[in-house]
């Protein structure tokens, strides 16, 4: 199914969404596609910063993916995505388009921006991690900013690899197994400049031994940055209360069923796009209580603040928690 079809026959999910169409479909690898979105007359499209990703709309579902561009005046937005045969469906979907296919996305939003403040942006990818990271390496050459890559990637399944070549020179380290990587990565936290920060994007475990290694080599938390593409397997979580300020109505949320779900099945409509905890479309406001923050959108911040939680996957740390709704 084309997206032409998808779009003509799906509702937008979530109102502002922008009406693109496809320009260009090009393989990366046997496995990796890369789509460029335009506006139909090739006008500006709202620019963003370096990490950001698009949520792109496929039926009734909705999937978040990385930018590959700068960011910088765009008037085009180019993703590239890794077709998973067994996965929800939104690759299938992504691979399917064609030129001239019109889609409905978001506007770009990012978790994963690089540090004002850094004196060098250390990025590691390994796979389709490449794309946020790619993102990062093209805002480093367009604005004279330090950065180097460490991309590990199987001989024949790296995606953008003359890009980072050439963005990068001498700059990038291509590791094809994991052997090497280990060398590299433990050479390079070890020896970095004072004021570097780390930006990895891949698999959640390796992103997780990656932020391990570092913070065991002394690393603070604040120069860690991680972008997921996809929320860990989560567990049904413990029974909770939730009440309504505004509507003053309290729901119960049983285990194994999200708090959107319930909010859903009262018959409150909350606005939402990936269900995963990536896009950020259903935060909602937290007047008490304390969340179980599950999601891969707010900042470490955000979530210590406690005033919003993705209601999709996160849930209550204690027995009650009360909304602005």
């Amino acid at each position: 199914m084309t997206g032409t079809a998808l779009q003509n026959k799906a509702k937008p999910l979530l109102d502002g969404t922008l009406q693109l169409e496809v320009t260009s479909v090009s393989a990366q690898t046997d496995s990796i596609t890369s789509i460029t979105f335009g506006g139909a007359l090739g006008e500006l499209l709202p620019s963003y910063v370096p990490g950001s990703h698009l949520v792109v709309q496929y039926g009734t579902g909705a999937n978040a993916y990385s930018l590959t561009g700068s960011g910088s005046a765009p008037t085009e937005y180019s993703i590239s995505v890794l077709r998973i045969e067994n996965g929800s469906g939104g690759s299938l979907a992504m691979h399917a388009l064609c030129v001239g296919d019109l889609v409905q996305v978001s506007h770009p939003r990012s978790a994963f921006a690089p540090a004002a403040t850094a004196s060098h942006h250390l990025l590691i990818a390994a796979g389709i991690g490449i794309t946020p990271v790619l993102s990062h390496a093209r805002y480093a050459a367009e604005w004279g900013a330090s950065a180097s890559l460490i991309y590990v990637h199987r001989p024949g399944t790296g995606a953008h690899v003359a890009e980072a070549r050439q963005l990068l020179g001498s700059g990038l380290t291509e590791c094809l197994d994991r052997s090497s990587f280990q060398e590299v990565l433990t050479r390079q936290l070890t020896t970095q400049q004072l004021g570097t920060h780390l930006y990895v994007c891949g698999p959640n475990a390796f992103m997780d031994s990656v932020l391990k290694q570092a913070r065991d080599l002394g690393w603070p938390k604040s120069l860690l940055h991680s972008e997921a593409f996809s929320g860990a397997a989560l567990d049904d979580g413990e029974p909770f209360e939730v009440r309504l300020a505004r509507s003053k109505v309290t729901l119960n949320v049983p285990a194994g069923v999200s708090l959107l779900g319930t909010l859903e099945n009262a018959g409150l409509t909350v606005p939402n796009m990936c269900r995963k905890g990536i896009c950020g479309e259903c935060a909602v406001p937290v007047l008490r209580g304390e969340p179980l923050h599950r999601d891969l959108y707010l900042t470490d911040q955000e979530k210590d603040d406690n005033t919003t939680m993705m209601c999709c996957v996160s849930r209550s740390l204690g027995q009650e928690l009360e909304l602005d709704l």
